[in-house]
């Protein structure tokens, strides 16, 4: 508790000085380190890599290389490409004369905490700054000498005290970061499984906000009308990348033959096939089921909408066919938070869709932010009144 109050208290003084024009040139500035730094960040990835016990799916998330280092800075030109937040909504007057104006204003201090997975340490950091807020990183214990090595060396340098980080290893710092209502009234949670949903429910306990993104695992439905060729596509491009949580976690079919063809896929990328439904919502992510899908036959439309909104997280689900009619049924009857025809659920994504990087996808089913979070969305709504004395009720 101790070292996550002073890190907030830091990156809470710091934040008289993150001006737009200020978080700007500091982006600027953290893409030109992400270059001139990028062999020790490398070298402390490789120790991160040497010494992390985990599965393939964790190893490929924690992994970083020229191209991913490249990838980042990308993804920082996207950020700093963005206009600054409009923070004046809207202006009306009242009948009495009051002029009444919706301006959104930053949180604050804002926490972070997610898995080992270096790339979004820079990725949340920089959306938290461009939208006014200051933050507080936590990541999984795997990937702590990498992303100090990116707060030290690269985004501290770049952007000062705003940046904070829980430089111990363990889920007490998570805890920690989810329990101090008055310094971090916001916390974004990225991660899947138990652990990151049990987080979520101790920042409700202690007052906390928390945008959480705890599960994922996309649906592949293949309609009686599918086109095989498109299908198969399809299967190819939603298994990728096996670490990431937008990939083929379901395959629905409603006919033995594509069903079989979806399989056939599976087994050429050496994706086991599976018929059982597991408990977990995101199950490919679980230890010993990241080469896994799960393949089901269905009986049409309904059917493959029932399965999809109420046996997954909400991440995302598809339909392939060639029929209209049915695409339009299943895209207006699905409730999760990005819906797709003829298209992989890899798309599931703020940085493709949006054109910036994503703090994280919230698959909350309450009204606020939901589906990719962004800089945007990183806000409190005021009101500003103005007056001239005359006013009374």
């Amino acid at each position: 508790m101790e070292i996550v109050e002073r890190e907030a208290r830091s990156a809470r003084e710091a934040l008289a000085q993150l001006t737009d024009a200020r978080v700007d040139a500091g982006l600027d500035h953290v893409v030109e380190l992400l270059s001139e730094r990028a062999e020790v960040i490398l070298a402390a990835n490789a120790e991160d890599l040497e010494a992390a016990d985990v599965d393939e799916g964790a190893r490929d998330r924690l992994r970083l290389d020229e191209g991913r280092i490249d990838a980042i800075a990308d993804g920082v030109r996207a950020t700093r490409a963005l206009p600054p937040l409009e923070r004046n909504v809207r202006t009306w007057t009242l009948a009495n004369g009051l002029v009444v104006s919706e301006r959104l204003i930053p949180v604050g201090v804002v926490g972070a905490n997610f898995e080992a997975r270096p790339n979004v340490a820079v990725d949340i950091a920089t959306q938290v700054l461009k939208s006014g807020n200051a933050v507080v990183l936590r990541t999984g214990s795997a990937a702590l000498r990498t992303v100090t090595e990116l707060v030290d060396t690269v985004l501290r340098p770049a952007l000062g005290e705003a940046v904070g980080l829980v430089r111990t290893p363990g889920h007490d710092g998570a805890e920690a970061l989810v329990s101090l209502p008055e310094l971090i009234p916001l916390v974004i949670l990225r991660g899947s499984g138990a652990s990151t949903a049990a987080l979520a429910r101790r920042a409700a306990e202690h007052g906390v906000r928390a945008l959480a993104h705890a599960e994922g695992g996309g649906v592949l439905y293949a309609h009686a009308a599918a086109d095989p060729a498109k299908l198969e596509q399809l299967v190819r491009a939603s298994l990728d990348r096996l670490g990431v949580c937008n990939r083929l976690n379901l395959a629905l079919a409603d006919t033995p033959e594509l069903a079989q063809a979806i399989a056939a896929v599976c087994a050429e990328l050496g994706i086991a096939v599976e018929d059982t439904l597991p408990p977990e919502r995101e199950w490919a992510s679980e230890p010993g089921r990241v080469k896994t899908v799960t393949l089901r036959r269905v009986n049409g439309v309904d059917e493959a909408l029932r399965a999809a909104n109420e046996e997954t997280s909400g991440l995302a689900a598809a339909i392939v066919t060639e029929d209209g009619n049915a695409a339009e049924r299943f895209l207006d009857g699905y409730r999760g938070t990005a819906a797709f025809w003829n298209a992989p659920t890899r798309f599931a994504d703020g940085f493709e869709l949006l054109g910036t990087p994503e703090t994280g996808i919230s698959v909350d089913r309450f009204p606020g932010p939901r589906g990719p979070v962004t800089y945007r969305d990183l806000c409190l709504r005021q009101y500003r009144v103005v007056g001239d004395g005359t006013q009374r009720r």
